[in-house]
């Protein structure tokens, strides 16, 4: 047998799950252990199918909104995208038992958003329309109290009804370039526009992105493991382009692979988006390695030590009862 071609792999770290991540799927898992199946979930708990049917199958039932859910006392999940505030109110009003999964840099968004409109100022969001983040921070506000702002172009057209009162805000998971491109534009229309005392953009998606922008020019092509509804890691696609790959390509799983694009390559990046496990990235490994003579170089572009607790409603003092009652 032929000797296989020889492949270096340069593996970006951080990578994959993301601490708000970890913090949603483990509040579904958490809630299956303590109060059996089934369990409820509006929405994706996380943008990946892999993640959403290996829960599906341990017992979580994932709807789109509240009126598929019948009169239960079973534990309802809110995702780590985060909900309007119609949402929460509703199941308060059926008394259902609701578990708020939402990223907490995602929930400081949101009361920011409320902060500014409380002072008097209207809102930008800078965001893409329709994505649950965006859905659930626009609906923390009155209607019309949030203006949308998605590109460049919308931000040089944008005419706010008091250019002295007015603040932004941003979805957590937006390419870092792209969208300093826009701040600075509004800054430079409205200069008294009032931020975040800190980055929206979270920790991760910063971080993945800059780990790609290490790797992207230095490699035959670039893997991102994700989903295509996944924000962040369409973002990873396309920081990679735009660092010189023309060859950066999304992939779920090691089954999606375009072989046809991959044949001449010797050097390949790989990364994963915030909410793909790394379960994938090792399957997307071995399809390589089953065909190639791979080594395997890890790229470090920061130390991530993030964590975040469960929703109040999980956590277990060591002293504290094992009966299911909902708080």
């Amino acid at each position: 047998m032929a000797d296989k071609p020889k492949l270096t792999i340069l593996l970006c770290s951080p990578r994959g799950f993301c601490a708000g991540v970890v913090r949603a799927i483990d509040t579904v898992e958490q809630a299956l252990a303590q109060y059996g199946p089934p369990v409820y979930v509006r929405h994706e708990i996380v943008h990946n199918r892999y993640v959403v049917e290996r829960l599906r199958a341990m017992g979580a039932v994932f709807v789109d909104e509240l009126d598929e859910i019948p009169d239960t006392t079973a534990p309802v999940v809110f995702s780590a995208h985060g909900v309007p505030k119609l949402v929460p109110a509703i199941a308060e009003a059926r008394r259902l038992f609701a578990l708020d999964a939402t990223c907490p840099l995602v929930t400081k968004v949101h009361r920011e958003a409320e902060l500014h409109h409380r002072r008097g100022r209207d809102v930008i969001l800078i965001g893409h329309a329709g994505h649950p983040e965006v859905v659930g921070t626009m609906g923390q506000l009155p209607q019309g109290a949030v203006a949308l702002v998605e590109t460049l172009a919308d931000a040089l057209r944008f005419e706010p009804r008091d250019p002295a009162q007015l603040a932004y805000v941003t979805q957590t998971t937006l390419s870092v370039d792209d969208t300093a491109d826009i701040v600075a534009c509004l800054k430079q229309r409205f200069p008294a526009i009032v931020g975040p005392h800190k980055e929206d953009i979270c920790y991760a998606t910063t971080n993945r992105q800059h780990a790609v922008k290490q790797v992207a020019a230095d490699v035959d092509a670039l893997i991102v493991v994700g989903s295509p509804n996944s924000s962040n890691s369409q973002r990873l696609r396309e920081v990679a382009e735009r660092a010189g790959n023309a060859r950066a390509m999304l992939v779920l799983r090691a089954d999606d692979l375009d072989w046809s694009r991959l044949s001449d390559i010797t050097r390949l990046g790989i990364t994963a988006g915030a909410s793909a496990p790394e379960v994938l990235v090792d399957e997307i490994i071995a399809a390589f390695a089953a065909r190639y003579d791979v080594t395997v170089e890890p790229v470090l572009a920061a130390d991530e030590g993030v964590f975040f607790p469960l929703p109040r409603q999980l956590r277990r003092e060591p002293d504290a009862p094992s009966d299911n009652a909902a708080e």
